[in-house]
C-alpha cells in the first residue's frame, strides 16, 4: 500500500482543500478587524434606546449578519453592560478601559460557527465554478465571475439557512437540543421543509446580486490595476484596494434589499422570541412600508455605516484569501520542481 501523501495539482493551481483553508483563515481574520466595529454601534444603540425582553438587533462579525434576542433581567449581557459613551471612539476606548480589550469582540464566538463555514463553502464553490466556467464559456469568459459569484452565494446561503434559524431558536427559547428537535419537527409536520428556510427570500435578494457584482467588479478591477502596474501576479495592495471598491459599489447598489432585508430578519426573529404563530410581512409590503413612511430615502438609510462596515470586511477578506492561494501556489511549486531540482 502506497503511504505517500498524494501530488498536488499541476503547477500554479492549489487544491479545494487549501481554497478552503485560504478562505477559513481569511473569515477569522475579518471577524476579528470587524466585529469590534459593530459591537461598539450596537452598545451605543442600546444606550440610546435600551433593549427591552425579546427585542431583536442585528449583529455583524463581517461574514454575516446573524440576529441576536433580548433577554429579559440579563444586566450582565455585553449589549447591557453600563457605561456612558459620548461618540464611537470614546466608546472604544472605555470598553476597553472598563472591561478589557477582549470586550470588543462580545458575542463573536457562537456566530462563528455559522460563518465560517458559508464563508468556506461561498468561496471555495466561487473559485471552482469560476475556474470550470471560464474554460465552457469562451468568448463570454470574463462574464464567469458574475455567473459563478452568484450561483455561490445561492448555494452558500441556501444551506446555512436552517441552521441560522436553528441557532436563533436555541437563543430566544432555550430549548435542549431534544426539546429543539421536537420543535422542528412540529414545525416541518404542520408547515413542510419549506418553513426551514424563512426569511431565504429577502437574503438571496441582497445577497445573489451583491456576490455578482462584487465578483465581476473585482476580477476587472484587479485586471485592470495589475495591467496598469505591468504585473501579471496581483499584489497584497491591488486586491485589498479592488476588494473595497467593488466591495463599495455592490453595497451601494444592493443597499435598498439590505434594509428591507434587516427589517425581516428582525421581525422574524421577534416572532420566535415571543413563540408567536405567522410569518412575517412579504417583501414587496416591508419596502412599500417604508416608502410609505419614509419615503423613498428610507430604502437608503445607512447608507454611510454600510459601507463603512462592508469596504474594510470586502478588502480584508479578499486579499487574505488571495495571500493564502498565493502561499499555496508558491508551496505546490516547490513540491513539484523540488525534486527536479535535486537530480545531478
Amino acid at each position: 500500500m502506497n503511504n505517500e501523501s498524494p501530488a498536488p495539482p499541476a503547477t500554479g493551481a492549489i487544491t479545494p482543500l487549501q481554497q478552503m483553508v485560504a478562505s477559513c483563515s481569511g473569515a477569522i481574520l475579518t471577524s476579528l478587524f470587524v466585529t469590534p466595529l459593530d459591537v461598539v454601534k450596537i452598545r451605543l444603540q442600546a444606550q440610546k434606546n435600551p433593549f427591552p425582553k425579546g427585542k431583536c438587533f442585528v449583529y455583524c462579525n463581517g461574514l454575516m449578519d446573524h440576529i441576536c434576542i433580548c433577554e429579559n433581567g440579563n444586566s450582565k449581557a455585553w449589549y447591557k453592560a453600563s457605561g456612558h459613551f459620548s461618540g464611537t471612539l470614546d466608546a472604544f476606548v472605555n470598553i476597553v478601559r472598563r472591561e478589557g480589550i477582549r470586550s470588543l469582540w462580545s458575542g463573536l464566538p457562537p456566530t462563528l460557527v455559522m460563518a465560517v463555514p458559508a464563508t468556506v463553502i461561498y468561496f471555495t464553490c466561487y473559485d471552482q465554478l469560476c475556474a470550470a466556467l471560464r474554460v465552457r464559456m469562451g468568448e463570454y469568459a470574463q462574464m464567469a465571475p458574475l455567473l459563478a459569484g452568484a450561483t455561490a452565494r445561492v448555494g452558500s446561503v441556501t444551506v446555512i439557512s436552517p441552521l441560522e434559524l436553528i441557532r436563533t431558536k436555541l437563543q430566544s427559547q432555550k430549548q435542549s437540543y431534544r426539546e429543539l428537535t421536537q420543535c422542528i419537527r412540529s414545525a416541518v409536520a404542520k408547515e413542510g421543509w419549506l418553513s426551514l428556510w424563512r426569511g431565504l427570500g429577502p437574503t438571496l435578494l441582497r445577497d445573489v446580486p451583491f456576490s455578482a457584482m462584487y465578483w465581476y467588479n473585482y476580477e476587472m478591477g484587479k485586471s485592470w490595476l495589475c495591467g496598469l502596474s505591468n504585473i501579471t501576479e496581483p499584489t497584497l495592495t491591488i486586491t485589498f484596494v479592488s476588494g473595497a471598491v467593488s466591495g463599495s459599489i455592490a453595497s451601494i447598489v444592493t443597499l435598498p434589499f439590505d434594509v428591507v432585508k434587516t427589517r425581516k430578519q428582525v421581525e422574524l426573529g421577534e416572532l420566535q422570541a415571543k413563540n408567536l404563530p405567522g410569518q412575517a410581512s412579504s417583501t414587496f409590503y416591508v419596502m412599500c412600508r417604508i416608502v410609505a413612511e419614509n419615503g423613498f430615502r428610507g430604502l437608503f438609510a445607512g447608507f454611510l455605516p454600510r459601507v463603512i462596515k462592508v469596504a474594510p470586511a470586502c478588502a480584508i477578506m479578499i486579499s487574505s484569501y488571495e495571500f493564502g492561494k498565493a502561499f499555496f501556489r508558491k508551496h505546490n511549486k516547490e513540491r513539484t520542481h523540488g525534486p527536479l531540482q535535486t537530480n545531478p
